[in-house]
């Protein structure tokens, strides 16, 4: 039997976000049995509480967001991503903001503030999904796609296809331990094309963006140093092990190609629509 896991005490953080390029302090709180992932923003008047499902995402354009009770929380895939590696069921999270902080633009701090606040069992068994069948969504023509199969581990096998001569085609895979996921996702960043910043910031995105949180790259090179040489791929998995604990918590093996957060929730709405 597998017990539900919260947090040993509160911590907090303060930063800016990704795309709103807003303050923000955030603060994650441990959560009562079954409450689950909750957001709660603390700067909208009676605290709405905005569940982390699948059923509430409402919005995917170069991130993920949340809906419900007129609220309203965006990119909150690296967060996600860093609870569902460390397995944790219930967690309050606060935050004055409409979105989570950047900071270094992967789930490496976030999941370093996971640990530095413990992590303890509850006296109720945890709901784990148990994947009977494969779910698979596909996107264009079939050139992407993203499934989950059932598997005793956690694995996550993916192909990233940039036509972009630099990066090109990528593969990663792993099995998601804390430990792997600590050493060879977590510390891996989002990625943007120089050429694309200026209608990114035009439309109102990526406004909180640095060379410090992005990796930035050119027709020239790589205008920053990067962690992995694919370091790319390593973030799209990150943001899947994101995207997909929106499901729940389940193990099983992810096999993506070109996917992104579209394709990643709706594969996470189908299995929660089957489960929840």
């Amino acid at each position: 039997m597998q017990r539900q896991r919260t947090l040993g005490s509160k911590i907090s953080c303060v930063g800016v976000g990704l795309h709103s390029g807003k303050e923000v302090r955030l603060e994650l709180k441990p959560g009562a049995v079954d409450s689950g992932i909750i957001f709660i923003r603390t700067d909208l008047p009676d605290r709405p509480i905005i569940h982390a499902t699948a059923a509430n995402v409402t919005a995917t354009l170069r991130a993920t967001t949340l809906s419900e009770n007129g609220a309203k929380v965006f990119t909150v895939e690296h967060l996600m991503s860093a609870l569902n590696a460390c397995r944790i069921d219930n967690c309050e999270i606060e935050l004055d903001a409409e979105e989570p902080p950047v900071l270094n633009g992967n789930s490496i701090d976030f999941f370093n503030m996971i640990q530095q606040a413990g992590v303890v069992e509850q006296g109720k068994e945890r709901k784990i999904i148990r994947l009977d069948k494969i779910y698979r969504v596909d996107g264009e023509e079939g050139k992407r796609f993203v499934m989950a199969l059932p598997c005793d581990t956690f694995r996550v096998s993916f192909v990233s296809v940039n036509p972009h001569p630099l990066i090109g085609i990528q593969y990663g895979d792993f099995e998601i331990t804390a430990d792997v996921y600590a050493r060879e996702i977590a510390p891996a960043r989002t990625i943007v094309y120089e050429k694309e910043i200026d209608a990114l910031r035009s439309a109102g995105l990526g406004l909180g963006g640095t060379i410090e949180n992005v990796i930035v790259y050119n027709d020239a090179g790589w205008l920053n140093a990067l962690k992995y040489p694919d370091e790319l791929v390593r973030h799209k998995i990150l943001d899947v092990i994101g995207d997909l604990r929106l499901a729940g918590i389940f193990n099983c093996h992810i096999v993506a190609a070109a996917s992104g957060h579209a394709l990643n929730t709706q594969l996470a709405k189908k299995i929660y629509a089957d489960f929840c």
